[in-house]
């Protein structure tokens, strides 16, 4: 049976057999005559005292999840839902709902454009407590592991949910993050070009990385990073950049002989860390000095640059981009930290 999912994307079809374990899991939880109006009142929801030995509070009560994931984005339209294109929160959500049975919609820790990958993303989704404490059926499996063993099973091979955990309702995937870092490599060397890596960008010649790293130390701190934006109106283009480093492992380690740039920061507008590795990667190629980037830095614009000129930052390709780790703080501080970032974020610019 479909689960009706509003605006749902283009998404893949889902096993069957999705199904028929969800309905014989929930027919082993309704269990049959006395027994089953024990649990179930009489109807497809747990009672109040089974609810709570879940670790809930109450029937018509939520529960937040937080869920760490993975993907491949070579084959998908960037994270957000968009109809008629396979994007990862579109898959993503009708996964859940066809597992929970539940219209689900996940709030992200930060957007992915078309081709841009990640080793770790971070969503968190508000669920029924009475649906989640379903899942595990007549298994000894908790409902979390219940819920993550479902979503492995239907989810497609480009997507994978590593952790799946309960969380206090004042986590926040993405106001809640103390900082996120993304990582871009580049074969910029013969040997290096692998064709079974879709996560690097190739480069016919080799980059000056000793430049590279040169012209990066300008852009750390914090500023105002129009000319590396496609700002939202009326939102604050100001980061903080905690990182832009630029390093080439030695052969045999990870990433062995490849360009790998390192970039972290609070959080970043649209289009930020391609527009830094573009940036530099100009640079790195000989084609602009190595005050180039301060020059975008201070011009401050969304102008194309004319020949020779300054304007906004050129965007390196999505390929060779990946969201690597985001961090957040313990639990006593995320109200804190999600109220403080949402202040600064959704402030109007004057």
């Amino acid at each position: 049976m479909a689960v009706p999912v509003p605006d749902a994307p283009v998404a893949p079809e889902l096993p069957a057999a999705a199904f028929a374990a969800s309905s014989a899991d929930d027919a082993a939880s309704r269990g049959s005559g006395a027994r089953a109006g024990e649990r179930t009142g009489g109807s497809a929801a747990v009672t109040a005292d089974a609810v709570e030995q879940e670790g809930v509070t109450c029937e018509g009560s939520t529960v937040r999840l937080r869920l760490d994931l993975a993907y491949d984005g070579t084959d998908f339209f960037g994270w957000a839902v968009q109809p008629g294109q396979r994007t990862v929160q579109g898959v993503l959500e009708h996964a859940l709902a066809l597992v929970t049975r539940e219209p689900v919609r996940v709030v992200v820790a930060g957007r992915t454009d078309a081709g841009v990958h990640a080793r770790e993303q971070v969503v968190h989704l508000d669920l029924p407590a009475a649906r989640l404490a379903r899942m595990p059926g007549r298994s000894d499996r908790s409902p979390e592991e219940a819920l993550l063993d479902r979503l492995i099973g239907v989810l497609p091979d480009d997507v994978v949910v590593h952790r799946l955990r309960r969380v206090p309702p004042e986590f926040e995937a993405r106001f809640g993050a103390l900082w996120r870092r993304y990582r871009y490599r580049i074969a910029d060397l013969p040997e290096t070009q692998d064709p079974l890596r879709r996560d690097v960008l190739r480069q016919r010649r080799p980059l000056d990385l000793a430049a590279m790293a040169r012209a990066s130390e300008v852009l750390v701190g914090e500023h105002d990073f129009l000319s590396f934006c496609r700002p939202r109106e009326h939102a604050t283009t100001i980061r903080t950049l905690q990182e832009l480093s630029w390093t080439r492992p030695a052969a045999g380690r990870v990433d062995g002989g490849l360009v790998v740039a390192t970039v972290q920061a609070d959080a970043f507008c649209h289009h930020m860390v391609r527009s830094l590795v573009g940036t530099l990667l100009v640079v790195g190629q000989g084609r602009r000095g190595e005050d180039y980037p301060a020059e975008v830095l201070a011009a401050r614009t969304r102008r194309a640059a004319r020949r020779h000129g300054v304007g906004s930052a050129p965007l390196a390709a999505a390929v060779g981009l990946t969201l690597e780790h985001i961090e957040y703080p313990p639990d006593h501080l995320l109200a804190e930290r999600a109220e403080a970032v949402r202040r600064l974020r959704e402030a109007p610019v004057a």
